[in-house]
């Protein structure tokens, strides 16, 4: 099964339309970093948050998983979208252990790369997994723009 990307802002908000639950990687207990900031606003607005960060023990009130993996099934089946708020550097990691969350839980499964967050190699390997790969968006921006 081959993924696909998406680019355009109005096909970008229709999938985030369709998100309830985001895994969060890289969510920040530190207000005022976007890490922070987005996951908050998202939260606030009705999404379930589900902070991914090994230097947290607990993000915006909800427990924080060290990795993907880590995540307990009965969570990991609830997860519609993985968020990403880590330097590209990291950017094929964090493809590698969404496309093994997919393959755990058999949802289909969005992969949803903050601006300045992916690389071609991360966003190919995603695709190639059969997930649906979000680049150049941010979540809380077209949330706020679209949602008027």
């Amino acid at each position: 099964m081959v993924g696909r990307v998406v680019v355009d802002p109005v096909e970008a908000y229709g999938v985030l339309r369709g998100l309830r639950v985001i895994a969060v990687v890289g969510a920040s207990g530190r207000p005022g970093k976007p890490a922070h900031d987005v996951p908050a606003y998202l939260k606030s607005v009705g999404f379930r948050v589900v902070p991914v960060n090994p230097r947290y023990g607990e993000v915006l009130g909800e427990r924080a998983y060290p990795s993907l993996d880590d995540i307990p099934g009965e969570v990991a089946r609830e997860v519609d979208a993985v968020q990403v708020f880590r330097p590209p550097s990291e950017a094929l990691k964090v493809a590698r252990a969404a496309a093994r969350l997919k393959a755990r839980t058999g949802r289909n499964l969005v992969l949803w790369f903050q601006p300045g967050t992916d690389t071609e190699e991360a966003v190919k390997v995603a695709v190639e997994a059969g997930l649906t790969v979000v680049r150049g968006h941010c979540m809380m921006e077209l949330h706020k723009t679209f949602s008027r």
